[in-house]
């Protein structure tokens, strides 16, 4: 069986960032390509996450719909939208 690739050409992905060292500090954005994003993140290129490095990615969606995966994300980044991470995720 082969290795999960982060990368399927046509995909967004809605993700749910971890900080390792304060495991209830989350972060949820959107990508088409998970491992440069994460990359991104750890390496101090995003601002609002820097000072929470290092993460993981706690859960990845992907959507081959772009304006769907917008409307998850905005939706995951609301107080009801982290009430049901929180529960479901």
């Amino acid at each position: 069986m082969g290795e999960m690739r982060p990368v399927t050409p046509g995909f967004n992905y809605v993700y749910i960032l971890q900080a390792e060292n304060e495991p209830q500090r989350l972060s949820v954005g959107i990508t088409p390509n998970l491992a440069f994003g994460l990359a991104q993140h750890n390496a101090g290129k995003i601002r609002a996450t820097a000072r929470y490095r290092p993460w993981i990615v706690k859960l990845a969606l992907a959507f081959r719909d772009c304006a769907r995966a917008e409307k998850f994300e905005q939706y995951l980044k609301t107080s009801s939208g982290r009430a049901f991470a929180q529960r479901h995720f």
